[in-house]
C-alpha cells in the first residue's frame, strides 16, 4: 500500500511510520522539518509539508492509496485551525486525486466536551475522572477541542472512507499490548502511542469500521493517573516526548 502520513513525526507518527514500512508499505511522512526526521528507509518519502499550504499537500497525496492523519498541538489559549483547516486540505486533495481511504485522529475528551453525534451513546467512567479531571483538561484544551470538533464534522462531511479514531490520555511504552477498539464511550482512560499506532495502521488496511467513530485504549500495564498527570501534562519525569 501507498500510505500517507501527516504528523509522522510525532511520538506516535514516528511508532507508525516504523510499523507500515515493518509490515511492506510504501510511506511518505508529510512533516514540517523533513530534516529532523529520524527514520529512513529505501519504501519511505520524506516531504516538507505545512498543512495550511494546499499544494504542499496535493502533492504528498497524489499516488497514494490511502492517508493518516495524526495532526496535533499542544494545549494553549489562542485559537487554533491546523486541524481543521489541515483536514480540509487533506480530504480535498483526496477527493482531486481519487484517494478514498482516510483514517484521522482526534480525541476520547470530545465524548465530553462535545454535543455527541448521532447514535452515540454516554460515556460511561468513574464519577472522579467524568466530573473533575475530563472538565479541568477539556478547559485547559478548550480551543484544541474545538478544533478537533471541527475536523471531525468537515472528515464525516465528506464522500470519503473515513475512520474517525479517539485514543484515551496518551503515554509512552516499548511495545504493542492486547487494547482495545470499541465505541467512543467505551471505558478506558490510557492509550500508549504505540497501540495508537498500530491501531491506525490495522484499521487503514482491514477497513473494519469505515464511516465509524472509534476508541482505542490500552487495557495491559496501564500507567497510574499520577503518572500521566506529572509526565504528560506536566512534562515532569522519564519517559520520552521525543
Amino acid at each position: 500500500m501507498q500510505l500517507a502520513i501527516f504528523g509522522a513525526n510525532s511520538s506516535t507518527g514516528r511508532h507508525l511510520t516504523a510499523q507500515a514500512l515493518a509490515a511492506g508499505h510504501t510511506v511518505t511522512a508529510a512533516v514540517r522539518r523533513p530534516d529532523g526526521f529520524p527514520l529512513s528507509d529505501p519504501k519511505l518519502q520524506t516531504l516538507g509539508v505545512d498543512v495550511y499550504d494546499k499544494s504542499a499537500v496535493e502533492r504528498a497525496i497524489a499516488g497514494q492509496d490511502a492517508v493518516i492523519s495524526i495532526l496535533g498541538i499542544p494545549y494553549g489559549r489562542k485559537p487554533v485551525t491546523v486541524l481543521s483547516r489541515g483536514i480540509t486540505h487533506i480530504t480535498d486533495a483526496m477527493a482531486l486525486h481519487g484517494v478514498k481511504r482516510l483514517v484521522t485522529v482526534t480525541s476520547r475528551l470530545l465524548a465530553v466536551h462535545a454535543p455527541k453525534s448521532s447514535g452515540e451513546k454516554p460515556l460511561y467512567e468513574r464519577f472522579m475522572y467524568r466530573r473533575v479531571l475530563y472538565p479541568i483538561l477539556t478547559t485547559m484544551g478548550r480551543t484544541l477541542y474545538d478544533d478537533m470538533v471541527r475536523m471531525e464534522h468537515i472528515t464525516r462531511a465528506t464522500d470519503l472512507d473515513w475512520t474517525i479514531v479517539r485514543p484515551s490520555a496518551l503515554y509512552n511504552t516499548d511495545e504493542v499490548s492486547a487494547y482495545h477498539v470499541g465505541p467512543p464511550e467505551s471505558p478506558g482512560l490510557y492509550t500508549s502511542r504505540i497501540d495508537l499506532a498500530h491501531s491506525l495502521l490495522r484499521e487503514v488496511t482491514d477497513n473494519a469500521h469505515v464511516h465509524s467513530t472509534v476508541s482505542v485504549f490500552t487495557t495491559e500495564g496501564v500507567p497510574t493517573f499520577r503518572d500521566v498527570l506529572k509526565k504528560e501534562v506536566m512534562r515532569i519525569g522519564s519517559w520520552d516526548h521525543k
